[in-house]
C-alpha cells in the first residue's frame, strides 16, 4: 500500500479549505461537494510530493506508489485511507486516465526542474496539472460530455497560465521557470536561467504573450458556459471570475520588481461565491 493514501483520510473539506477554489466546491449539492473535496484532497496529496524536498528518485518512487493504489482502486482493491475517493468515482464515474493524467503532471515536475518549456511542452503540463483536474470536475459538475471536456480544457489552460504568472518569483527561487520558450524569443530574452529571466528588463512582453494565451480560453470557457445550464456552471464560473480578476490585477501592477504578490480578498472572493450562488 502507498504509505501516502492515509493523507485522504484526514479530513478533505479541511485540506480544500486553504484553497481559492473552496467557496467554489461550497455551493454544490452535498454528494458534488464531496467529492470535489475528495478530487481535490488527491490533488494535494500528489503535488505535495512533486514539490517537496525529497530527492527526486523518492518523489518519483512515491508517486509510482499512488499510480499502483489507483490502479487498484479501479479494480475494487481500495487502499486503505482511498475510500472516500472510490466512492466519488464511482458514484459520478471519474475516469481513470484523467486520474493518471494528474500523477503524470506531477512527475513531470518532480523528474526534474522545468525551465522555459516549448509552447507544445507547456500546454501538456497544464493539461496533466489542470485541464485533467477539470475532467474530473465536470463529470462531478453534471456537463454534458463534450462541453464539460472543452470546458475543462479552456478554464484549466486558463486557470494555470494565471498561477504560473502569479508564482513566477516562487518558481525561480525553486529552480523553476514555466514562461514558454516562445514567450522569451518574443520579448528578445536569450537566458532560460529562472533568477535571469525574472529580473530581465523585457521580462513584461514575455509575461504579456501569457496574459493574451490565458485571456483566449478565459473567453473560450465564457462562450462554453453560457450555452450551458447555470446550475451546472455555478462553480466554474466562480472559479473563472476570481482567476480571471487576479489575471487582470497583475496586469495593472505590472511585471517590475518588486512585485507584490496579487490575490483576491477574501470579501471580493465571497461576494463573487454569493453573486453565482443563487443564480
Amino acid at each position: 500500500m502507498n504509505i501516502q493514501a492515509p493523507a485522504l483520510a484526514e479530513s478533505a473539506a479541511v485540506r480544500a479549505g486553504g484553497s481559492s477554489f473552496y467557496l467554489a466546491m461550497r455551493i454544490l449539492r452535498r454528494d458534488q461537494r464531496k467529492a470535489m473535496f475528495e478530487v481535490y484532497s488527491f490533488c494535494r496529496a500528489v503535488d505535495d510530493i512533486a514539490d517537496g524536498t525529497a530527492p527526486r528518485e523518492q518523489r518519483l518512487a512515491r508517486l509510482a506508489g499512488w499510480r499502483k493504489d489507483i490502479d487498484a482502486l479501479y479494480v475494487g482493491e481500495i487502499p486503505q485511507g482511498l475510500e472516500g475517493l472510490a466512492l466519488a468515482v464511482a458514484e459520478f464515474k471519474l475516469g481513470k486516465s484523467d486520474v493518471l493524467d494528474v500523477i503524470d503532471g506531477m512527475e513531470m515536475d518532480a523528474a526534474a526542474d522545468i525551465r522555459a518549456p516549448e509552447l507544445t511542452q507547456l500546454e501538456r503540463y497544464c493539461d496533466r496539472v489542470a485541464c485533467a483536474v477539470g475532467r474530473l470536475s465536470v463529470r462531478i459538475f453534471g456537463m454534458e460530455d463534450r462541453d464539460g471536456k472543452l470546458l475543462a480544457h479552456h478554464l484549466g489552460q486558463a486557470l494555470q497560465l494565471t498561477n504560473i504568472l502569479r508564482d513566477i518569483d516562487e518558481d525561480a527561487a525553486a529552480g523553476r521557470l514555466y514562461l514558454p520558450r516562445e514567450a522569451l524569443q518574443l520579448a528578445g530574452i536569450d537566458e532560460t536561467e529562472p533568477d535571469t529571466v525574472v529580473s530581465h528588463p523585457r521580462l513584461e512582453t514575455a509575461c504579456a504573450f501569457v496574459v493574451d494565451r490565458a485571456r483566449g480560453h478565459f473567453a473560450a470557457s465564457d462562450r462554453i458556459m453560457a450555452r450551458n445550464p447555470r446550475r451546472l456552471v455555478r462553480a466554474p464560473r466562480i472559479m473563472a471570475e476570481v482567476y480571471r480578476q487576479m489575471l487582470e490585477d497583475m496586469v495593472t501592477r505590472g511585471w517590475a520588481r518588486p512585485r507584490r504578490r496579487v490575490q483576491v480578498h477574501k470579501s471580493h472572493l465571497l461576494w463573487i461565491a454569493l453573486r453565482h450562488a443563487f443564480i
